[in-house]
């Protein structure tokens, strides 16, 4: 099994870095403009995103919208013991330099109670199926963030077409989103049947 997840891991990761800039944007764009129409996420309070990196799909349109319209808006810093915790942000400019290269909040207030109503959450990730199976990094930071800090909360990845593969192999840790966004389409990955990888 971690030998599978290693050499999609790799695939997935060479075929992105393929990605010119100009090329990375265009698709990014593409992906931002069905997100800011997702139902789910126009009846959300609260957002969450992420700062990319290596070719991720961009998030900043959604930060901007998400901010104009009142929404509280979250991005993840690790803290002790390489644990994700999301913190709120109140503008653009409330970024450093954290580890591993990536842009973290410079704030304090933390996720609450009543920011995981009607939460969304955009995660990114390495490769995907049309079941919801996410391969990241290797960390686990989101399959922990997952199933312990988000109740309720509704887990949509960003994700480039060519991301999109028959199968992830998924363990039993392994947390699965709720949703899909690429440049051609949107899935609702809970009602693709758990042995096809067809969408129905």
């Amino acid at each position: 099994m971690r030998e599978k997840k290693r050499s999609l891991r790799a695939a997935a990761l060479a075929q992105r870095s393929l990605l010119s800039r100009s090329e990375s944007i265009a698709r990014s764009r593409l992906i931002e403009a069905r997100a800011l129409q997702f139902p789910p996420y126009l009846a959300s309070r609260s957002v969450a995103l992420y700062n990319p990196i290596q070719n991720e799909v961009e998030t900043e349109a959604i930060r901007d919208q998400a901010l104009a319209t009142g929404k509280s808006v979250f991005f993840p810093r690790l803290g002790p013991q390489d644990s994700l915790e999301l913190i709120k942000i109140g503008s653009a400019s409330e970024f450093r330099q954290g580890r591993f290269g990536i842009l973290e909040p410079t704030g304090e207030r933390g996720l609450g109670g009543r920011d995981r109503d009607e939460l969304v959450v955009f995660v990114p990730g390495v490769a995907f199926d049309l079941r919801g199976n996410r391969l990241g990094r290797g960390k686990g930071w989101y399959d922990r963030l997952i199933k312990n800090d988000l109740g309720e909360a509704t887990v949509v990845a960003l994700a480039y077409d060519f991301q999109v593969v028959d199968a992830v192999p998924a363990e039993e840790w392994d947390q699965r989103v709720h949703y899909l966004i690429t440049e051609r389409s949107v899935v609702d990955c809970r009602r693709i049947p758990m042995q096809s990888s067809q969408v129905s």
